[in-house]
């Protein structure tokens, strides 16, 4: 596919900035005005670069020197050089209850483009003026809820988890009220690269209107872009939902394994790549407590870390509704079948290696998993520490005598625990044992994926006082430096 259809600003500024003159693809666009909103941008008072991505530059092709910070401004905070900017159309289960009242409200796509890897993504804002879908609200992201997503997600990729990213974050020199923020609080504008703009609730949409026709386009589109392997096989509807529900599962699986709770699992915050997205009020959670909810407004505690799983299968149930006008019922039925034990086996295999094992077969394996998910619920030590801990601490003495695992460990003291704990170690030196000496650095290796630095709402609070009160990036940049560390 071409271009053409999508235009570049032919102002002196647009020959020289290489975010212009990136190679765009009319994808979305070219489903037509039945799936968007053609909307225009804010104009916004003022425009300072707090963040910018190298990382994803260069999986866009450029490389970092060649991007300036007065070029990031130019197309991510005044908007220059593209039309049309797509606002989306979508609907969605919310806490259960259907929304026919939604859409991109605060953002549109600004554009598509190929990553070096031959993917197509989406460079999609946040907080960048009302749409059609705003209804009431004013449109804006406010700067503290910007920063929160820019942390969500790198510490989200650098854990090993599918999340889309931020590519920028510009703060716009307007003031907001918010009910859940100290107001008035500063505002901001974010992009967010990501692998798709579509939705759960883009289909959702479509059943909504009866528009079973338009379901068959988005469901070949969809496959077309980012299912490019069933394209055009005879049973590629079937085999695309059977996939979404694998990819699904393998997504919830590393959230649950790097502890992390999304809070609003609607189906409009489901992707149909099996992405993570559009982080709000999420929270790693400091324990391991399955109840612990991290939005307020959640009174069931519908979206509760431990309620994870069930909910994105939920989820998934929902968009057969729309899926059934395409595909026959007993294929989606098949396909919804694999999630638990797709779930199940990512979920295992990262927790296995999180203590150093790989995902082996042995029962004592699995033993050790159920160990030490009770040991961690029941003592309540922080989750995230417990893993560092072993990073930190491992040697090759704990194949000799498991008095010496964690022994250094200042978190395991509280005599509490210590049968529990025991019984754990003499678990953990029985499995060290099955595995000879010089398969110990790949134990080491293996542990060390467990990170040294976890945002927790502490964290968030501790780097933002210090962006309100004083204008002081520093800390921020830091712990972005931190959560980078290999």
């Amino acid at each position: 596919m071409t271009s053409g259809s999508m235009t570049h600003n032919a102002s002196h500024s647009s020959s020289f900035n290489p975010l212009l003159n990136l190679n765009f693809e009319p994808a979305l666009e070219s489903l037509g005005e039945n799936f968007y909103a053609v909307v225009a941008a804010a104009e916004f008072p003022h425009h300072v670069l707090r963040f910018r991505n190298d990382d994803v530059l260069a999986q866009m092709g450029l490389k970092a020197e060649q991007v300036s910070d007065t070029d990031f401004v130019e197309v991510f905070g005044q908007f220059q050089g593209r039309e049309p900017l797509l606002a989306l159309g979508y609907h969605g289960y919310q806490f259960g209850d259907y929304n026919p009242r939604l859409g991109d409200g605060r953002g549109f796509l600004y554009g598509q483009v190929r990553g070096t890897d031959g993917e197509l993504y989406d460079l999609g804002t946040k907080g960048s003026g009302t749409t059609p879908y705003s209804r009431s609200a004013d449109g804006r992201l406010t700067l503290k809820g910007g920063v929160r997503e820019v942390l969500a997600a790198e510490a989200l990729h650098y854990a090993g988890v599918r999340t889309s990213r931020c590519l920028s974050l510009i703060e716009t020199g307007e003031s907001l009220w918010r009910g859940d923020e100290p107001s008035p609080t500063r505002s901001s504008v974010m992009v967010r690269f990501s692998r798709s703009h579509i939705r759960f609730g883009t289909f959702e949409r479509l059943h909504a209107l009866q528009r079973p026709d338009l379901i068959q386009t988005l469901l070949d589109h969809v496959i077309e872009y980012y299912y490019p392997h069933l394209w055009q096989q005879e049973d590629a509807y079937a085999r695309f939902y059977g996939e979404l529900v694998q990819r699904t599962a393998a997504l919830v699986a590393q959230w649950m394994s790097v502890g992390f709770c999304h809070a609003v699992l609607n189906t409009d915050n489901m992707s149909i790549t099996g992405e993570s997205f559009d982080y709000g009020p999420y929270a790693f959670i400091e324990t391991f407590d399955p109840k612990f909810t991290a939005a307020y407004f959640d009174y069931f505690q519908r979206y509760s870390y431990g309620n994870q799983p069930t909910m994105c299968h939920w989820n998934l149930e929902m968009l057969q509704r729309p899926l059934r006008a395409v595909i026959p019922q007993a294929d989606l039925a098949a396909g919804l079948d694999t999630f638990k034990q797709h779930y199940y086996t990512h979920y295992r295999q990262r927790m296995l290696q999180k203590l150093g094992f790989p995902a082996s077969e042995a029962s004592e394996a699995e033993d050790l998993l159920v160990l030490t998910l009770d040991f961690l619920t029941r003592s309540q030590v922080q989750y995230h520490a417990f893993f560092a801990e072993l990073r930190c601490h491992f040697n090759e003495t704990w194949r000799v005598d498991p008095g010496h695992i964690l022994s250094e460990s200042d978190l395991l003291s509280p005599p509490a625990w210590q049968a529990q704990l025991d019984q754990w170690r003499q678990l953990y030196h029985r499995l060290l044992q099955q595995y000879p000496a010089e398969e110990m650095p790949e134990m080491v290796r293996r542990l060390q994926t467990n990170p040294l630095t976890v945002i927790t709402r502490p964290h968030i609070e501790a780097i933002w006082e210090p962006i309100m009160v004083e204008d002081n990036w520093q800390p921020f940049n830091d712990l972005l430096q931190q959560l980078r560390q290999p």
